[in-house]
């Protein structure tokens, strides 16, 4: 019933205008009355100065029974979200979420607010404001409301303030209630923290020595993800001079207690006669043999995972080219092949750290990105298609490219060159990102958690467990034995294992049909028609005078790079809208479909998937496709819910990042009536395994 972690990102739109001349609008006149919740945007000052940062708040006033969600909802529910997008100059930082209520909702837990709450978040000005102009915020709050049922609601709000260029005065509405929700808003804790777990508890120690046992009400811990803690469980509070700990029920993901445990500690204190809460927020550091996964294991997981990548249907149409590779160099000698190999492993290793890299610096941007994430730019898969077609009509002897260019491309058919088998290398890393692999998950959920230099040294254990064993054969020579003699059956070969990589550019096209729909599809298949004109043309002037090869090859040239203009128009289209819930069985995976089916009490199984996913796809095909597992699903009451990452969703990043997974697939099963416990399916499935969920769920 885990909503928080995996809520999809909710589309708003706000936009910052000055008006100048517009008429003043009155505190509370912008005030938004939806069917549960009142909002309204609400400001510490009367007016702004140029450059001057304030702080702005979202009330909340919500209906009597009714209730909204604290930034982790805890086992239920989504938080109200605004995403920015404010005129130059303008920075608009995050809310400073207010401790929230244990709300117990049936068999679940949830953390959220009732009655009233203001969120606050600051705000700083442009410097260029025009002393006497008013300023708009504007813009589309979203959010769920619950009781028994879990509705979605959203709202526009606003906000005008004058430009000044004095001391703004306090707004007499908004001040008040801004500072209390500030006061209230959890600070850093001053203490160190730190907790163990068994398979069954957490323990959590905070070194408080300045608090008195004997003035203690109450301690509550908040946790900021979903998983390691059992929401529903009781808290035992044990205090005394050296601090206080906590013993936990253990949630149902294992790799959450694996890493940092991030969250909110609220103690209340009895201070002359009444009662005094504080809220430190805190990072408690994973300690004991039972708690981190030890970087040996991981990196070992990582090597594991990358041998298994070899057998995974993404990287079998790279393997023609491999397995060209090794029939080519058969006959050279042994310090020869041994180059080739390291080459080739050097090829897979860079790749991996510039992909690792690229992955890890935007994460720290905050980007909510996974495994596979340039596949989800239509763009690059359609250049990737382009990539592979350009390959495949060299390999079938259409395209010939010049000595000059052999490192590049025609040693990637078999020739000769270092170069080659380096690039060879990195193919074959960009072929790996769709798949999954086992023991790939647990590795990879590890490495972002971890510092860039330790989550690197991960992502290149996974690249050499991809690269091991072409580099084995290269440096064992008894396989050449096997080999018939040199002759024509080698070029027939070549012929023949271009068709592999064509099934791979027509699958790469079905997934941009996925993405973008039938104009990407255009965009993608015309480029494909402009890259083999140029290859006809650069083969055919290959025979004629110097003047006309020249203008050939200028042609050539034009037509490819138009080609790659066009393909790149399949970015500029809107995603293609997925089959219905009665043309597939599966609905389409939300945070308010799951609330409402988890308030209720019904079994759910929910596929975190990818079009351009091999894993995911043969699973679908294979396990969840079948006829057994449909009337299973049917028969048990299971509702399916399907979250497609083919595109960037960093709603259904959060899911995996929550389960620690940086990749799909991730399939969850939320047994009916159990509080938000589901049980996490391995990455490849058969339909035994499919179907002994289904009668657990149940």
């Amino acid at each position: 019933m885990r909503i928080a972690m995996r809520g999809v990102a909710v589309r708003l739109l706000t936009t910052v205008t000055l008006l100048a001349g517009a008429a003043p609008a009155a505190y509370g006149a912008d005030a938004v009355v939806s069917p549960r919740v009142r909002v309204e945007l609400l400001s510490e000052v009367g007016a702004i100065s140029p450059g001057a940062t304030f702080w702005i708040g979202l009330r909340q006033r919500i209906e009597p029974g009714w209730h909204t969600y604290w930034m982790n909802p805890g086992d239920s529910g989504e938080p109200l979200r605004i995403e920015w997008m404010p005129s130059p100059g303008w920075a608009l930082g995050e809310f400073a979420w207010p401790p929230p209520e244990r709300i117990r909702v049936g068999p679940a837990m949830s953390f959220g607010y009732i009655d009233e709450v203001v969120l606050p978040l600051p705000v700083t000005a442009p410097r260029d404001l025009v002393p006497g102009a008013r300023v708009t915020l504007q813009g589309q709050a979203s959010w769920l409301v619950c009781e028994k049922i879990c509705i979605p609601e959203e709202a526009p709000v606003a906000l005008t303030l004058t430009v000044t260029t004095g001391t703004p005065p306090p707004d007499t509405r908004g001040a008040a209630a801004i500072a209390a929700a500030r006061r209230a808003a959890p600070t850093p804790s001053p203490w160190p923290a730190s907790f163990s777990a068994t398979p069954d508890t957490v323990t959590l120690t905070i070194a408080a020595r300045d608090l008195s046992p004997e003035r203690l009400a109450d301690v509550a811990f908040f946790p900021a993800g979903w998983g390691a803690i059992d929401n529903t469980a009781p808290q035992h509070v044990r205090a005394s001079a050296a601090g206080l700990t906590l013993d936990i029920a253990r949630g149902p993901v294992a790799e959450a207690v694996r890493r940092p445990l991030d969250g909110v500690l609220v103690v209340a204190e009895k201070l002359d006669g009444s009662v005094v809460k504080h809220a430190f927020t805190l990072s408690a550091a994973p300690v004991g043999s039972g708690a981190q996964l030890p970087l040996v294991y991981a990196l070992l997981l990582a090597l594991v995972g990358g041998l298994v990548l070899n057998l995974m249907p993404c990287v079998l149409p790279v393997l023609s080219i491999k397995a060209l590779g090794l029939v080519r160099h058969a006959d050279e000698l042994a310090a020869s092949r041994r180059r080739h190999g390291l080459a080739y492993t050097a090829g897979v290793l860079v790749s991996f750290a510039l992909v690792a890299g690229a992955l890890l610096a935007l994460r720290a941007g905050g980007e909510q990105l996974g495994w596979g994430f340039q596949l989800q730019s239509p763009v690059f898969v359609t250049l990737l298609a382009f990539v592979l077609f350009t390959f495949a009509l060299s390999l079938s002897g259409v395209l010939v490219l010049s000595a000059r260019l052999a490192g590049v491309g025609q040693s990637l058919a078999g020739r000769a060159g270092y170069a080659g088998s380096f690039f060879t290398g990195a193919l074959a890393t960009v072929a790996a990102t769709p798949c999954t692999a086992p023991f790939m998950g647990t590795a990879l959920g590890y490495a972002v958690t971890q510092p860039w230099t330790t989550a690197l040294l991960v992502f290149e254990a996974l690249g050499l467990g991809l690269a091991l064993p072409f580099l084995i054969l290269t440096l064992a020579p008894g396989w050449r034995r096997v080999l018939p003699r040199p002759g024509a059956w080698m070029t027939r070969l070549q012929q023949a294992l271009a068709f592999p990589l064509y099934a791979s550019v027509a699958w790469l096209v079905w997934v941009v049909s996925q993405q973008a729909g039938p104009p990407g599809v255009a965009a993608a298949l015309a480029g494909l028609v402009l890259i083999a004109l140029a290859a006809w043309l650069h083969q055919a002037s290959r025979g004629v005078h110097a003047s006309w090869r020249r203008a050939g090859t200028l042609g050539a040239a034009t037509l490819a790079l138009a080609g790659v203009a066009v393909g790149m128009l399949s970015g500029a289209v809107a995603a293609r809208p997925g089959p219905t819930a009665a043309e597939t069985g599966w609905e389409p995976y939300s945070p308010a479909r799951l609330a409402e089916l988890r308030a209720a009490g019904k079994p759910v199984f929910v596929n975190v998937t990818a079009a351009w996913c091999i894993t995911c796809l043969v699973n679908e095909r294979v396990a969840l496709g079948s006829h057994a597992a449909d009337d299973a699903f049917a028969r048990n009451g299971v509702t399916r819910l399907k979250a497609d990452w083919t595109r960037r969703d960093p709603g259904i990043t959060q899911v995996l990042g929550a389960f620690g997974r940086n990749g799909v697939p991730l399939y969850l099963v939320y047994p009916a009536g159990s509080g938000g416990r589901p049980a996490v399916l391995p990455q490849i499935l058969s339909e035994s395994i499919v179907l002994r969920a289904i009668e657990e769920a149940k």
